[in-house]
């Protein structure tokens, strides 16, 4: 339990002081009704399914995203992608030139591109050797100007994900937040730490629609966090961040969350496949590292070498060999039965 912990103390002072946008379906909500004629909003009157603005909380889809992650809608934020959602906490919290964030590579690319876009310092602390966190490291490299941890879990590129002990330690011993990056987590057996949002108030958690859920094309991020957390990113995001179409999608594919674990057992079960088929059958792999996402970190002679070659037999994987700690690896996301077997098939033929 974090007791001392004053999100008003990591506010930036100018978020402090900012009089929200109020939007037209922000003053008027119900627009359901068939006896009411909408004139506020300065919209076109004919309708087409997309001519009126959509709801700017996303009400509809926090309530499934609720019932289902059981947590309140209260402590839901959705963005347009989890990299709006991530560059709002930067902007909410980090004051330019002043303030730093910690990362920890090799890790998910966007963390250190949002903070040269905001102009916030990144101290990046290398993952140990078995991609874990170094607690001791982190906590020496704090000061008074630290604002934010960087924690991806199941972590991308690697696809381990991080002792909850570790997690446990750096939420009690971190008085800035920590932003857990869950985009994976649905393809992991480890469960969502979401519980520990109502112990740890400098705790945030994101997750996408992406992976699991299979809507990558339609862009929508999710925030977890305290009440006040969210009140505070609610005051600076965009009016209308998540379109109309986007929020219809999400609501058509939440419904048909049996149809969501169906893939999910799938992917598991390919990887499961796929991870021993690489380990025993293709003798330049040296390694195949253990995976909680839906892709696999491998370690083989030459990585260049082998990315062109199998890009001459039709198979486009991710060259991870110029991040720290990932000499010579490469990052094969799981695919369909048919996929799988090409690749398998490519791998073994080239010399």
């Amino acid at each position: 339990m974090k007791s001392t912990f004053n999100i008003n103390n990591l506010v930036r002072q100018n978020i402090k002081n900012i009089t929200p946008y109020s939007s037209a379906r922000d003053e008027y909500k119900d627009i359901s009704s068939d006896q009411m004629i909408f004139l506020d909003a300065n919209e076109n009157p004919f309708e087409n399914g997309v001519n009126r603005y959509p709801d700017p909380q996303q009400l509809s889809v926090k309530k499934i995203l609720s019932k289902c992650k059981k947590i309140n809608e209260k402590h839901i934020l959705l963005g347009n992608g989890s990299d709006e959602v991530l560059d709002l906490i930067y902007r909410a919290f980090c004051e330019p030139k002043e303030d730093n964030v910690i990362t920890l590579p090799p890790t998910y690319g966007m963390y250190s591109v949002l903070a040269n876009i905001n102009n916030i310092e990144n101290r990046k602390i290398l993952l140990n050797e078995n991609f874990q966190p170094k607690v001791e490291k982190i906590l020496n490299t704090v000061d008074s100007h630290t604002k934010i941890i960087f924690l991806c879990s199941p972590n991308n590129p690697t696809g381990n994900s991080f002792s909850e002990a570790i997690i446990d330690e750096l939420l009690n011993k971190f008085n800035g937040l920590v932003v857990l990056d869950e985009a994976y987590i649905d393809f992991s057996e480890k469960e969502s730490l979401l519980k520990k949002i109502k112990n740890y108030p400098n705790l945030i958690i994101t997750q996408t629609l992406s992976k699991a859920y299979g809507l990558a094309g339609i862009r929508l991020g999710v925030c977890y966090a305290s009440e006040n957390i969210i009140k505070i990113l609610n005051n600076i995001k965009p009016p209308y961040n998540v379109n109309e179409l986007t929020q219809q999608k999400a609501l058509e594919r939440l419904k048909n969350y049996e149809d969501v674990k169906n893939e999910i057992s799938q992917l598991i079960s390919e990887r499961k496949r796929l991870k021993n088929e690489l380990e025993c059958c293709v003798n330049y792999i040296e390694k195949v590292y253990p995976s909680d996402g839906n892709f696999l970190l491998i370690k083989v002679d030459d990585a260049n070498k082998r990315y062109n070659q199998l890009l001459e037999y039709g198979v486009v994987i991710r060259n991870r060999t110029t991040q720290p700690l990932c000499e010579n690896c490469l990052r094969i996301s799981v695919g369909i039965l048919e996929e799988n077997l090409k690749l398998i098939r490519a791998l073994k033929a080239i010399q």
